[in-house]
């Protein structure tokens, strides 16, 4: 019988670290801020032992943060993940993606899916 792990809640998204180590989050409509995502960053390491790891992110629709969290966020993204893939309904990932990589490489792998079982496969490269 597998044990059930339940979700760690946090401000902007809830979290499950599957025993494979991938992180699985399921964002929130909350509007980003430099501010909740510094808090986010802290969740996100005392969830994974401070090390980086692949992130299968459930994206929702919610309101476009400023110019200054949204590079905040970039920032953010090698201290705490491998890699990023974004499963969402077809257009939302690709518009967050030109959002936040508009005038530059993101500094991880990321990719945009509509299937979560493709998603995982993609992620499962980055575990070692």
């Amino acid at each position: 019988m597998q044990k059930y792990t339940p979700l760690i809640e946090g401000e902007i998204a809830d979290y499950y670290l599957d025993k494979e180590g991938i992180l699985y989050s399921y964002s929130k409509n909350i509007q980003r801020t430099v501010e909740n995502i510094s808090r986010n960053v802290a969740l996100v390491k005392s969830i994974t032992g401070n090390k980086p790891v692949p992130l299968l992110i459930y994206l929702t629709d919610s309101p476009v943060p400023d110019k200054a969290t949204r590079q905040f966020s970039t920032e953010q993204l090698p201290y705490i993940y491998k890699a990023m893939a974004m499963v969402s309904k077809p257009g939302l990932s690709q518009l967050i993606m030109s959002l936040l990589f508009k005038f530059q490489q993101p500094p991880i792998p990321i990719k945009s899916f509509t299937d979560d079982k493709k998603a995982r496969e993609w992620l499962e490269r980055f575990l070692l």
